[in-house]
């Protein structure tokens, strides 16, 4: 058993602790501000014995196999029709797969039970595995007794869009099996997170995301996640409206400064429906391509997407000259 595993994350109830007086932040050293923010000291990330190396923008492609997302919910809730999705965003460069069998939708998000996640999840990653033995596999869950299972079945990252807050054991499961972990920032619980109900914040927003951030990164450290190992999410849209959406993308530097490289989940979010007045999520692809490039410029490396090929191809555009002007 893992030292401080089984305690309650510093934020469970969802009302957000106060900063420690002493090193609030829980950080191992700052990175620079601007389009460098996030580089410093986090130029590879982990995942149980493999490096992912950072030196360009990363494509995590996702692949939901539940009946319910909000955007692609039913389509690939097969493992015939997942590993064919699979395989045409590895074909548009993707370099990670996210697959996720609970949806934290906006609306009418409704929890699903251990066995039946793992039923949606285990097969898929299992295939993806067998298929693609060198692609890094992510698991989208807030579950842990998932999350092994996953890990088992082949899986090397976890993403827990809640942070480690609504199962205190799943950091001591990312710690035991060597897992990447990516932590988001979120409040509530599976069925309201996505929602306004918790979308309350007393001054700067990016100031208080950034501060639960940290909490949820010294939570990781003392169950034994590496430092390494380790991916902060701000959550884009989760118990946020679009001011606070915005306000946080412009603010990425801030939360670079906990030191860990960055990912961003735009892809298809309501704030850009409510910019470019968008209803469709599915025809959010141009707003989606210009909120990952204006992350990029504030620090993000990684970029969980639906349409990998603009995304691909608008990154590495924005990269080359983003990386030109750091030559220059």
């Amino acid at each position: 058993m893992i030292d401080g595993a089984n305690a309650p994350h510093p934020a469970a109830s969802g009302v957000p602790a106060p900063a420690r007086s002493s090193d609030p932040d829980g950080r191992a050293g700052a990175s620079p501000s601007g389009s460098n923010a996030g580089r410093a000291g986090a130029d590879v990330w982990v995942v149980r014995g493999r490096i992912v190396k950072l030196d360009r923008p990363i494509l995590v492609g996702i692949l939901n196999v539940t009946p319910d997302s909000f955007s692609d919910g039913g389509r690939f809730d097969s493992v015939g029709s997942a590993l064919a999705h699979a395989s045409a965003m590895l074909e548009e460069g993707a370099d990670l797969l996210d697959i996720g069998g609970e949806s934290t939708r906006p609306q009418g998000a409704r929890p699903v039970s251990i066995d039946e996640e793992i039923r949606r999840v285990v097969p898929v990653v299992t295939a993806i595995s067998a298929e693609f033995p060198d692609i890094v596999i992510s698991v989208d869950t807030v579950k842990s007794a998932v999350a092994a299972a996953a890990l088992e079945a082949g899986a090397h990252v976890v993403n827990d869009v809640s942070a480690f807050r609504l199962d205190s054991r799943m950091a001591e499961t990312c710690a035991a099996m060597g897992a990447g972990a990516i932590l988001m920032h979120s409040r509530g619980s599976v069925s309201d997170m996505a929602t306004f109900a918790h979308a309350d914040y007393e001054g700067s927003v990016v100031d208080v995301v950034r501060r639960e951030l940290s909490e949820s990164l010294a939570f990781a450290r003392a169950a034994g996640v590496p430092d390494e190992a380790i991916v902060l999410d701000p959550g884009i849209g989760f118990a946020k409206r679009g001011e606070h959406s915005l306000d946080v993308l412009a603010g990425l530097p801030r939360i670079a400064e906990l030191g860990r490289p960055l990912l961003v989940g735009v892809s298809r979010k309501r704030f850009i429906g409510e910019i470019n007045d968008v209803a469709t999520p599915t025809e959010r692809v141009h707003g989606t391509v210009g909120a990952n490039v204006a992350a990029l410029a504030r620090g993000a490396r990684l970029f969980r997407v639906h349409d990998v090929r603009p995304n691909r191809e608008s990154l590495d555009v924005a990269w080359s000259i983003l990386h030109r002007g750091e030559r220059t």
